[in-house]
């Protein structure tokens, strides 16, 4: 500011002076402080420069941030969250943006890229030693940068020129490059297309500086006899063939530092691998950089898997979700060089996020389809990969065959497997996702494959790359590349085997279903949710073959029933749903087998509909089908879920009179098998329907009951059997419980181990129960509403990715009374109006009477009163009808507020509505709902001038909580107690002047 007042009075030649002059007198420190030495660099932040050994060495803006924030603290641990919050200040990016500075960082050190370390999973540290550089000596070595040049010629080699720039692979050279420094032998392998040689030749042009005496390629991919590979590598180092022996190589190249690059090993494995050991134990200084598809099995050797590139995740759809990851990156820039004017919007990055996710991000396959997006746009081309190999086959004509075409890099090394691979490899192709080594031995063991000599060829592909093995744990499972997978399926397709392998492989995973049905009781949910939800893909997989002309319809069916388990445990609700309808259609009942399918199949179907917000009518007829097939087939396990069914749908509907007799049915039930877990279930379910008639005390009772006797080793994977986890629901309805009877601090605990709990089960039915009728209304009702607006976002969000059509309308209505609370009535109505809309109608339980209450506060708070009572007498109405009185007290005192709100209705209606609802609370011992009819009662009476009684029926009320002080209706209590209280003393010394 002063300088621009400054500029009103003086001219430019005086402030440049006034300038100059306050530069000259700055502390001769600050220059000093700026720069730093550690080896042979010179570090200087001011300037944005840093010099190796006097020459200035090229950094990105990012990558020399992070190089000062990290030289800033020498020694220490810089934490990933630190430098990205000093780098990329108040923005929020992906981790790996900051590992590819880092690696760019290490780069640029070269030899001495080991000054950035480090450390696993936390960030990194600087390990050089830091010297302070005085104020002249920086400012020459700035002064000099422009005419020092290297004192060193580059080492010979005769690598290429690289004639484009290596895209998406910052992370992946950086990790080689430590490889290299370490290990003398370093293999990379992958599959054709993967980008070995691409990334190999980055690796050599990187390690230039290192080896004084060159580095050598011998590329050995032209060659059909392994004999040649000798000629070849020996060419490569400037030696004669004959004079290959390890006493001549030691002789010539002992003490020579240099670097030999072996070339696509993998058709000539053998020799390559021969030629590498006499080299490597000839020459000490020498060092091997090798590509190939499978390992060389040599002494020293290093493996370097080199992974696809990094892919959008399902479901991205906006660029900046998209753009970065470096298969898209890859795509982008070929794409471009074709066609300029290659859209970059939204529904651009979607159909090119979704083309290098079905291409596994194989940069070949990437570029190739690249080629084609300017011809068939992009949305054309993703609907096309399904024909991939006839679709993509124009690439470099200058590149080898086997890179010109999608199916020629797949003959190639198709061509490179023996028999017993072939087979293994196509039979493999019948399974979608992962498998376990279990699975691959029985589906593929027959015609010629011994069951032994599965695993030793799975892991034979493994090592060629044509297999993928994952870790889970302690567990291996594998898969195939979706483009693999594609070619080695069309070569089941042509051996004829095709109907065999898939009928084996639909039957081991009926029989495995069927064994995991067995042991859902006896193990925790997590940890059977690990083992069987991995097999989800081959499941649905296994099914649409089944469905198709010419499947196995009854094998559909059977597969259906087994598996439904799985898609209930995994929240999958929607497609369980429309799953066990298709085998439904496709069952033949005749037989004991067939009705006992169905019972499990209609048992299933009565989970998915009774939390998708089906009609409760068809989720009440299948719950009583299950009812009639558990009794004639005497099977007292599914007879108690068809109880526990219809249960939950009286609930649904509001019939809690016959809620309360199926829920002692059930408990009757397990209490005469000796079923302990569905006796403590039996507790729960009968102390909800209690709750909802409103015998509060009663239903706490039988909910602590079961809490107190839950044990979570009876229960297992319970949220299979009813579909909710049993401890959640307890904890989530004693929350309610807790609140109403005037506890709102235990009331908050209890909803939070609710969400912990469902957390820790991981079951996203059970979670959204959690959030919806717990501890998003807990959080309302005690004032956290940062909280539950969290709350509801993890809710919608849950509904919306596991298809819970109930949840997400729970979802949308509680956001509306949030809206009302944070003082936007209007907005709330709407989502309000939208929640209950949405029930179907007669699913009017629980939540559709108090959306009507919520929803008739909010209209009345924007001056729609008539409609606002036309809400709220819905609501009793279907109170009336349901007996449903929990929360009766509340709606009675909404209608008594409203009165007061709408013209020309009397005072004393709105005092008997007020009246009613503070004689219901009374009677269920309700003190949260006692407390609000009083306040709105005591509210009353003082306008009416009756300060005595209002003061004389609240300050009792206040009186009896003894927790809950900070919850918006308690403070609001104890400011109008305050109030009155004032009122009577004001009114007392006004009677004592008169007196």
């Amino acid at each position: 500011m002063t300088l621009q007042w400054t500029s009103h009075f003086l001219s430019l030649s005086e402030i440049l002076r006034l300038l100059k002059k306050l530069a000259s007198a700055m502390s001769p420190t600050d220059e000093a402080k700026a720069a730093v030495e550690f080896g042979r660099f010179q570090l200087l932040p001011h300037r944005r420069l840093l010099l190796a050994d006097g020459v200035r060495v090229e950094l990105g803006n990012r990558a020399f941030d992070t190089l000062v924030t990290l030289v800033d603290r020498p020694g220490e641990l810089v934490t990933k969250d630190e430098l990205l919050n000093c780098i990329w200040p108040g923005v929020v990016v992906e981790e790996n943006n900051l590992q590819a500075q880092v690696s760019a960082l290490r780069r640029a050190l070269g030899s001495d890229r080991e000054l950035i370390r480090t450390i696993a999973g936390r960030g990194y540290q600087f390990t050089g030693e830091i010297r302070t550089v005085s104020a002249t000596r920086g400012v020459q070595a700035i002064a000099g940068v422009a005419q020092r040049t290297p004192t060193s010629s580059p080492a010979p080699t005769n690598l290429p020129e690289p004639v484009s720039e290596l895209i998406g692979r910052d992370i992946e050279l950086d990790e080689v490059l430590s490889l290299s420094a370490t290990h003398r032998l370093v293999t990379l392998i992958g599959a054709g297309g993967i980008g070995k040689t691409r990334l190999g030749f980055e690796v050599a042009r990187h390690l230039l500086s290192t080896f004084a005496d060159g580095v050598w390629l011998a590329d050995l991919a032209a060659l059909s006899d392994p004999g040649l590979v000798v000629v070849t590598v020996a060419t490569a180092l400037g030696l004669e063939p004959a004079a290959m022996s390890a006493d001549r190589v030691r002789a010539v190249l002992g003490p020579k530092r240099l670097l030999l690059v072996l070339d696509n090993c993998e058709h000539v494995i053998e020799a390559a691998a021969r030629i590498s050991e006499t080299l490597l134990r000839a020459a000490p200084s020498l060092h091997v950089l090798a590509t190939s598809s499978e390992p060389l099995a040599v002494e020293g050797e290093h493996i370097y898997r080199v992974p696809p590139l990094g892919v959008p995740p399902p479901g991205a759809q906006r660029g900046e979700q998209v753009w970065r990851h470096g298969a898209v990156r890859l795509f982008l820039a070929r794409a471009q060089a074709v066609d300029p004017r290659l859209p970059l919007d939204d529904r651009a990055a979607a159909a090119i996020g979704t083309i290098v996710r079905r291409l596994d991000g194989i940069p070949l396959a990437v570029e190739l389809a690249a080629a084609r997006a300017a011809t068939l746009g992009l949305q054309e081309l993703a609907d096309r990969l399904d024909d991939r190999f006839a679709l993509l086959t124009h690439g470099h004509r200058t590149a080898l065959p086997r890179h010109q075409t999608l199916r020629a890099a797949l003959d190639w090394s198709h061509g490179l497997l023996v028999d017993a691979e072939r087979t293994v490899l196509r039979r493999l192709a019948v399974f979608a996702g992962s498998f376990a080594m279990e699975a691959a031995t029985e589906v593929v063991a027959n015609d010629g494959i011994a069951a032994a000599d599965v695993a030793v060829c799975v892991a034979d592909l493994v090592a060629k790359s044509l297999v993928v093995a994952d870790t889970y744990g302690v567990v291996m499972r594998y898969r195939l590349l979706a483009t693999t997978r594609t070619y080695a399926f069309e070569e089941l397709a042509h051996s004829g085997e095709l109907p065999a392998v898939t009928r084996r492989h639909a039957d081991h995973y009926r029989k495995l279903f069927e064994r995991a049905a067995t042991l859902w009781a006896m193990s925790p949910t997590t940890e059977w949710l690990a083992v069987y939800s991995p097999d989800i893909d081959n499941i649905r997989v296994a099914l649409d073959r089944a469905i198709a002309p010419g499947g196995d319809a009854s094998a559909g069916a059977a597969l259906a029933a087994a598996a439904a388990p799985l898609w209930i445990q995994m929240s999958q609700l929607d497609e369980c749903r429309a799953r066990v309808e298709q085998a439904l259609g496709a069952l033949d009942i005749q037989s004991e087998g067939g009705r006992r399918q169905r019972m499990l199949l209609q048992a299933a179907l009565g989970v998915s509909l009774g939390h998708t917000n089906s009609p409760v009518s068809e989720t009440a007829a299948v719950w009583t089908r299950v009812l009639e097939l558990a009794e004639s087939l005497g099977d007292p396990e599914y007879k108690s879920r068809a109880l526990y069914g219809l249960w939950l749908t009286s609930v649904h509907t509001g019939g809690y009179p016959a809620a309360l007799a199926f829920a002692k049915k059930f408990r009757s039930l397990a209490e005469s098998t000796g079923d302990a877990a569905g006796a403590v279930t039996g507790d729960r379910i009968v102390g909800v329907a209690l709750h909802f008639l409103g015998d509060q005390s009663d239903a706490r009772a039988h909910i602590e009951r079961t809490l107190d006797r839950y044990v979570p080793s009876l229960h297992g994977s319970h949220a299979v059997r009813f579909g909710l986890d049993q401890r959640v629901n307890a904890l989530t309805h004693l929350s309610r419980l807790l609140w109403v009877q005037g506890f709102p601090d235990q009331a908050s605990r209890t909803a939070q181990a609710a969400v912990t709990e469902a957390e820790i089960v991981d079951h996203a039915n059970s979670l959204c129960l959690a959030l919806a009728d717990g501890a998003i209304p807990i959080a309302i009702l005690t004032g956290e509403l940062p909280a539950a607006e969290q709350y509801v976002a993890v809710l919608i969000d849950l509904a919306e990715k596991h298809g819970l059509k109930l949840w997400h309308i729970c979802g949308v209505g509680l956001r509306g009374w949030i809206s009302v609370q944070m003082g936007d009535a209007a907005a709330g109505a709407m989502l309000l109006q939208l929640a209950a809309d949405g029930i179907e109608e007669g699913l009017v339980g629980v939540r559709y009477t108090m959306y009507l209450g919520w929803l008739a506060e909010a209209l009345g708070d924007t001056g729609h009163i008539a409609e606002a009572i036309s809400a709220v007498n819905a609501a009793l109405q279907q109170c009336d009808r349901n007996e449903e009185r929990w929360c009766f007290p509340e709606l009675l005192r909404i209608r008594g507020e409203l009165a007061l709100r709408e013209n020309g209705t009397s005072p004393a209606i709105a005092e008997s509505d007020l009246l009613k609802a503070l004689d219901w609370a009374h009677r269920q011992r309700t003190l949260s709902w006692e407390l609000s009819a009083a306040a709105s009662l005591a509210r009353l009476w003082r306008n009416q001038g009756r300060i005595t009684e209002a003061y004389e029926l609240l300050a009792p009320a206040y009186g009896r909580f003894n927790e809950g002080f900070g919850t918006p209706d308690l403070k609001a209590a104890k400011a109008l107690v305050d109030d009155l209280h004032a009122a009577l003393k004001l009114k007392s010394a006004g009677n004592e002047n008169e007196a």
